[in-house]
């Protein structure tokens, strides 16, 4: 009658499917993290730099000049939000790793036939709510106005 493919072959179709939406998530998780970090540091060391500089009469200028970069990047840090948006990514990852365990528990703990495709539709179920609360919240945060920044 139908000609789509067997439960096993649609287990590994939905495991290989789950797989590469970590994957994605663990990148761009690690993308974020990275910038993140490199904003945070990058204004430690302006005000520190600043700090010291006012105190060396001769290089106020240099350190009123280092002030105002920790004023620019304390302003677009929270349009960026990279922070935010490591952490929607670490929550995707790890939705994305317990399903495949899931998945993967229900096809070893199955017969030779492989799982339902009752249980295979819940699976699959839960991989697209994933997708559509990363999504959602992506869009949701991406709406909001930034928070007033305190330099």
């Amino acid at each position: 009658m139908g000609v789509g493919l067997t439960p096993t072959e649609t287990s590994a179709l939905l495991l290989d499917k789950i797989r590469r939406g970590h994957d994605y998530a663990r990148r761009r998780k690690e993308r974020f993290r990275r910038r993140a970090s490199a904003v945070k540091l990058l204004t430690l060391a302006l005000s520190a730099a600043s700090t010291i500089l006012l105190g060396l009469h001769r290089w106020t200028d240099l350190a009123f000049a280092l002030v105002a970069l920790v004023t620019a990047l304390a302003a677009a840090e929270p349009f960026f939000n990279w922070r935010s948006r490591w952490v929607l990514m670490e929550e995707a990852q790890y939705r994305f790793r317990r399903l495949a365990d899931d998945l993967e528990y229900l096809m070893a703990s199955t017969t030779a036939d492989g799982p339902t495709r009752h249980q295979l539709d819940g699976v699959f179920g839960r991989y697209q709510a994933v997708w559509d609360d990363l999504s959602r919240t992506w869009l949701e945060r991406r709406r909001e106005p930034a928070p007033p920044s305190t330099p």
